[in-house]
């Protein structure tokens, strides 16, 4: 480079900083001070407009301060008004109450001035009336309270004698209305049921195709009878009557199965000992099934669920019990029937009477194995296979072993009476009947101080009036044991016979 261009650039460097450094300089120091100009105006203006908001706002505070002024004045205005308005009704009130202060002092006093006056007429009236009674009891001869004893007597007395005679009309009229109603539903029942009845026999005939059949029955020796009879335990009747031999046993079950053997036998024509056995075993097993089969059939007539099958199958075996000539079975259905029309016509429990009807009878189907009277039996027999207790005592009651305590334990006795007395239903002549009751009464008539007896249910239960004055209490249980245990040795007679003696003692006078 050339050294005087260098110098140049040094010279102009020199020369150049300086001048450049105090041209910057004076330029800073321009705006600086255009800076603080315009910093001072603009406080400025902020400092008038501060000035102005000031003076606003204290205008708009003043403002504020007159209104809620005016406004607390106005409130005070009002207070003071009502406070006086109040004020001027405690005014009122209280002179109206001084008015009513005085009102009531004058009525205290008035009152207080006939309180004196009624306390004064009470003692004379008290002292007038200890006058009159006294001058009442010299003129009666007697005091108050015999008096007063004399006339609540005559009051109960008429009393109980009105009473009397309602209640004697009361009972007149629901007596009336009571026999009409029953004779109307059970003349309903009746005719709603209507059923045929035939009379059985307790023995079973079996024909046979020719008397050489008879020497074959009884086999050698009577073998075969005999183990036809040990098997069945029936007795088998041979005698004179052409081509038939007869079937006699107290339980119609086992009758039923050997005369079904004995027919089989006839038809197969092999006849010994174990060939009975082969077709009592086959009977057998055939009447148990029937059995069943027409308890269920029962039980589906009368619309009575929930048996026990063993009860089913006792029910079922009543088909061939017969009492004094009627099926019992049959008549346990027309029972449960008719029990159950009568309890609808009464507003009673309809299925339960029915099922009790159709129970009643439970106890004949095996009275020939248990002792007691069959309504006792069937009872328990219901009871054990979980029948409801108001159906085993309505079982219980129906011939009054024991005393009925429901509605439809009266209606199952009801039933079980009509069907028993339609005519046809069983097999006793009217003379051996009435010759049964006139045997019962005739016992009881036999004993000293028997006035009058009556056999009643159809000879189930007799009642026997006695001479007051000459039985006494003691002597009434004496005799009603000793007519029992005579009746019991002398007659004979299905189920048990009920002995009641009633001994009335009566007073009779007349009004003239």
């Amino acid at each position: 480079m050339d050294p005087l261009t260098i110098v140049i650039a040094v010279v102009v460097a020199i020369v150049g900083i300086p001048a450049g450094y105090l041209t910057r300089r004076f330029v800073a120091e321009r705006r600086i001070a255009s800076a603080e100009d315009v910093a001072k105006r603009m406080i400025s203006e902020a400092t008038k407009e501060a000035e102005t908001a000031k003076k606003e706002a204290l205008v708009e505070a003043k403002d504020e301060i007159f209104s809620l002024r005016n406004e607390a004045e106005r409130e005070n205005r009002e207070r003071r008004s009502e406070l006086q308005r109040l004020e001027r009704r405690l005014t009122q009130k209280e002179e109206s109450l001084d008015v009513k202060t005085d009102a009531l002092e004058k009525r205290e006093h008035q009152l207080s001035s006939r309180e004196g006056q009624i306390n004064k007429l009470q003692s004379e009236i008290e002292e007038t009336y200890e006058n009159q009674k006294q001058l009442l009891e010299q003129m009666a001869g007697m005091s108050s309270e015999e008096a007063k004893n004399i006339l609540f007597k005559r009051i109960e007395s008429e009393t109980k004698h009105e009473s009397a005679m309602m209640i004697r009309e009361i009972e007149s009229k629901a007596k009336e209305e009571g026999e009409k109603k029953a004779r109307d539903i059970i003349s309903l029942a009746i005719q709603r049921c209507a059923a045929d009845h035939v009379a059985e026999t307790t023995v079973s005939v079996v024909p046979l195709p020719s008397d050489e059949m008879k020497g074959r029955i009884i086999g050698r020796e009577g073998r075969n009878i005999r183990a036809f009879e040990n098997l069945t335990g029936i007795n088998l009747i041979i005698d004179d009557t052409p081509e038939a031999v007869i079937l006699s046993s107290f339980d119609p079950v086992r009758r039923e199965i050997a005369r079904l053997s004995l027919e089989r036998l006839i038809v197969d024509g092999r006849i010994h000992p174990a060939r009975i056995e082969q077709m009592y075993e086959k009977a057998r097993e055939e009447v148990e099934n029937h059995v069943r089969e027409v308890g269920e059939q029962a039980t589906f007539e009368t619309d009575v669920q929930g048996l026990h099958p063993e009860l089913i199958r006792v029910l079922g075996r009543l088909k061939y019990r017969t009492s004094y000539g009627q099926n019992v079975l049959q008549h346990s259905l027309e029972v449960s029937h008719l029990a159950g029309m009568m309890a609808a016509e009464l507003g009673a429990d309809v299925k339960l009477a029915k099922r009790a009807g159709l129970l009643h009878d439970l106890g004949k189907a095996i009275d020939h194995e248990v002792e007691g009277p069959h309504a006792s039996i069937g009872a328990e027999l219901a009871r054990r296979f979980q029948e409801a207790q108001n159906a085993c005592h309505i079982i219980a009651a129906h011939h009054n072993e024991i005393d009925p305590q429901s509605v439809e334990a009266v209606l199952i006795q009801a039933a079980d009476a009509v069907s028993g007395a339609r005519p046809g239903a069983r097999r006793e002549t009217l003379e051996s009947y009435i010759k049964r009751l006139e045997r019962l009464e005739g016992i009881a008539e036999s004993y000293e101080g028997v006035e009058k007896t009556y056999a009643m249910q159809a000879g189930r239960e007799i009642r026997i009036m006695v001479k007051p004055e000459d039985v006494d209490d003691t002597k009434s249980a004496v005799l009603a044991r000793d007519i029992a245990k005579r009746i019991e040795s002398e007659l004979e007679y299905p189920g048990q016979i009920k002995v009641t003696v009633i001994r009335e003692h009566r007073t009779v006078e007349y009004a003239k």
